[in-house]
This record gives structure tokens, C-alpha cells and sequence, in this order.
């Protein structure tokens, strides 16, 4: 039986072999590519060609070594949700899946820093400066 991570570094040099190779075949057989993988594979070849696209998937695949299987999944499914169809958009979401979202800031009261406040400028003394800049406008 062969494990397709075995063979991305391999893969990244030729990506075309991906598509046909029995690697692949058994991994579909196991249950462990999801058809969101082929959905994200398809949109990175319909953006980026045949060979660019599927290198970009073999990138994809690769961040399981790193993250896991699982984390990597659920990051493709979330881009396909977010219509995003690029590997830098799974990283991120990667990145951010442990994260715990930040409380709001209260507001902060700004009174003192009134004493700064100026008039917006005022352009039209420039006008002056190009007297036929108007004319060229209208």
C-alpha cells in the first residue's frame, strides 16, 4: 500500500504525475481524499493552468505534515465556504484555527486631545497658482 505523503516531495518536481498515480488512487480508495479536495484542486487549475494548479494542491497537501490531516481539511472546506482558492488562504487559516478572537476595545474618551483639533485646509488658494488648471477641467 503506498501513502501518498510519501511522494509530494517527488510530486512538487512533477506535478503532473499526481492525477494518474496509484498513490493518489489508493488514497481516494481509503477514504482519506474528500471531495473538497478535488473541488479545491479543480479551481487551482482553472486559476492558475493545469500544472501550476496542481503543484499549488501538492503545497496544500504538504501543511499535513505540519498541522496534521484533519486541520488541513477543515481549512480547505472553510476557503471553499469563503470562496477563496489559493494555498496562501488555507496557511492563513491554518494559522488562525487555534487563536481565540479578541475581546472588543471599549472606547476611549478623547476630550483632552480637542486642543489639537485644527479647521480642514483650504485648497483654493492654490487655484490661483495653476489658472488654467479649471479651464482644462471643464
Amino acid at each position: 500500500m503506498l501513502e501518498l505523503e510519501h511522494y509530494l516531495d517527488v510530486l512538487m518536481k512533477k506535478p503532473g504525475a499526481l492525477a494518474g498515480s496509484t498513490a493518489l488512487e489508493q488514497c481516494r480508495a481509503q477514504g482519506r481524499w474528500p471531495a473538497s479536495y478535488d473541488r479545491f484542486w479543480e479551481i487551482l487549475r482553472q486559476r492558475q493552468g493545469k500544472q501550476a494548479g496542481t503543484r499549488a494542491m501538492i503545497e496544500v497537501l504538504l501543511l499535513a505534515r505540519e498541522h496534521g490531516p484533519a486541520p488541513v481539511r477543515h481549512a480547505v472546506e472553510e476557503a471553499l465556504e469563503l470562496g477563496c482558492s489559493d494555498v496562501a488562504a488555507v496557511r492563513y487559516l491554518l494559522s488562525v484555527a487555534g487563536l481565540e478572537p479578541q475581546a472588543p476595545v471599549a472606547p476611549v474618551h478623547l476630550g483632552a486631545l480637542n486642543r489639537y483639533d485644527r479647521p480642514q485646509p483650504r485648497l483654493e488658494d492654490y487655484d490661483r497658482l495653476r489658472p488654467k488648471w479649471v479651464e482644462v477641467i471643464q
